[in-house]
């Protein structure tokens, strides 16, 4: 939307005792899929193994029943609280939270997910129903900083299309969580960062992994497909420290990664120097696993490309967010999709690549 436009229809609802939608040319917008905000388990069912129109019509028989809150569900609500102490601070910022709900659904269904977004009070205003078409390249147009979904191979669509995108898992249990912060987990190689120090350790062993991180420990990693979500949230956090509130931030993020502080920590760290970013807190589990440190942090959301780490977040009763990318990731798929010897054969072709 261009800013003169905006700026008029700004002017329109502000005659209104409505809060004002955040500007999308300026908003940190989420990208959230019903599946992914409601638990819709039994829908989906009936759309996988009835068929589409028999899913159009049980949702529109139970459009005034309401959906239960789904793995991105307090998500969303910690995205507000934020946005709660953004306005406090800031009555006329535009530099907000944007949920926009983005889905291949056809709008006949709408009104039960308009229902349940009222019964709960989730600000979303913005919708993207596509009737069956895949909605990834609506997530550009929309400005889209982050986009959760249930569907893989709609995550991996949007991730090459350089747009941040995780897959949600459910947790085993529910776990309490803040309702006064945002609190976001990310690992770091093949999420914040490039994979390419974890080609280097997959290819020629732990020890030289060291040694090559040893080595260019001053050369910055490239970014890796949640960078950009990352400086999104430094962003806003910023707001608050302007205001002298460092130390009362609704929002907080984490760095919990399989390196060693000693051994390739430094360049990590670097790194995020080198972006101009800051993490609250970084955790180096040097190979342990990364579900007791997840336990203590008990972020809303955590983000990682290894489904192994996914799996034991979700025993820990965290919402676990897979990134589909780089080459741990793809040595997850060939696993679960063709068998050992197809990963082995994957394995052989990025040796010949490293050469």
């Amino acid at each position: 939307m261009e800013d003169k436009e905006w700026a008029e229809r700004k002017a329109l609802l502000g005659r209104t005792s409505s809060p004002l939608p955040p500007n999308p040319n300026t908003a940190v917008t989420i990208a959230v899929s019903p599946r992914t905000l409601f638990n819709m388990v039994e829908e989906s069912e009936i759309y996988k193994n009835e068929g589409v129109e028999k899913y159009i019509q049980y949702q529109v028989e139970h459009e005034n029943d309401i959906m239960m809150p789904g793995d991105s569900f307090p998500f969303v609500k910690a995205l507000m609280t934020v946005n709660t102490r953004l306005r406090e601070l800031y009555p006329d910022s535009e530099e907000v939270f944007d949920i926009v709900l983005m889905t291949n659904s056809h709008a006949q269904v709408g009104v039960r997910i308009i229902n349940s977004i009222n019964n709960y009070g989730l600000s979303i205003e913005r919708f993207c129903m596509t009737g069956g078409q895949s909605p990834i390249g609506y997530l550009k147009a929309y400005n889209t900083n982050l986009y959760l979904s249930k569907d893989p191979d709609k995550v991996s669509e949007a991730i090459d299309a350089r747009i941040a995108a995780a897959t949600m898992y459910s947790p085993d249990f529910e776990r309490e969580l803040s309702e006064i912060q945002l609190r976001v987990a990310f690992d770091g190689d093949a999420v914040l960062f490039s994979d390419e120090s974890e080609r280097v350790k997959k290819q020629v062993g732990l020890d030289r992994f060291f040694e090559h991180e040893k080595k260019n420990e001053d050369v910055p990693l490239a970014q890796g497909p949640l960078k950009g979500f990352l400086e999104a949230l430094g962003k806003l956090q910023k707001k608050f420290y302007e205001k002298d509130q460092r130390n009362d931030c609704p929002i907080r993020t984490f760095l919990v990664t399989a390196r060693s502080a000693a051994s390739s920590g430094a360049r990590v760290i670097k790194t995020l120097r080198s972006w101009g970013l800051e993490i609250d807190e970084a955790l180096f589990a040097a190979g342990a696993p990364k579900t007791p440190l997840l336990k203590k942090i008990k972020p809303h959301i955590f983000f990682d490309d290894q489904m192994f780490n996914i799996q034991g977040a979700k025993e820990g009763g965290i919402a676990a967010a897979h990134v589909p990318y780089g080459i741990a990731s793809q040595q997850d798929k060939y696993y679960s999709t063709k068998g050992k010897s197809h990963a082995m054969a994957g394995m052989a072709g990025i040796k010949q690549e490293m050469k």
